[in-house]
């Protein structure tokens, strides 16, 4: 299969699984906002890190609001993903209060505030959270189609960050479609 076939079979999947999960009812949704709170704000690596990096969650996308006010109560510092030309940072905020409207309609930090920078150091104690639009059962992950997370990952792979990406169970298919580029999360939790 050729790159461009690929993409289109990408892309043909992505519009599938999106409707799918747009046509999730109120609430199905609601339990699987309540369940991926309890799993994340369970979980070890959330225990163990001082710093989230996640991300806002934007139209039927799984809820990450109490996610982050939770992990602002209990005084990790959190960063949020702003998109900047073809790069993406994260920049810390105080207060989901912050945010504004900015890429694709997508709530972002203004960009004023602490971005964060990886030390090798910093690596264990710091959660990553990231969104996708696909997902199979040897944790692969498709996110929209412009690769920001992928960049973002390849680049600070040597620090092996720890990476959930999350989402809901209808957004699991046999098989995600790989290229070279991709970078897997270490772990998928879909509810």
């Amino acid at each position: 299969m050729s790159t461009e076939e690929r993409r289109e079979v990408k892309k043909k999947l992505r519009r599938e699984v999106l409707a799918r999960r747009a046509a999730l009812t109120e609430p199905e949704r609601e339990r699987g906002n309540l369940l991926i709170t309890e799993r994340i704000l369970g979980h070890q690596w959330y225990y163990l890190s001082d710093t989230i990096l996640g991300f806002v969650s934007y139209g039927s996308e799984i809820c990450t609001t109490e996610i982050l006010e939770n992990a602002l109560q209990d005084g990790k510092r959190v960063y949020v993903p702003k998109v900047e030309g073809q790069e993406m940072r994260f920049y810390r905020i105080q207060s989901l209060a912050e945010l504004k409207e900015g890429y694709k309609g997508i709530l972002e930090p203004e960009g004023n505030t602490e971005s964060y920078e990886y030390a090798p150091e910093e690596a264990a104690n710091c959660l990553l959270l990231m969104p996708g639009s696909v997902f199979d059962p040897l944790g692969n992950r498709m996110g929209y189609g412009g690769g920001f997370y992928d960049r973002y990952l390849a680049d600070r792979e040597a620090l092996r960050l720890r990476s959930i990406a999350v989402g809901f169970r209808c957004q699991q298919v046999e098989s995600v479609p790989v290229e070279e580029t991709d970078v897997k999360p270490y772990q998928v939790i879909l509810v």
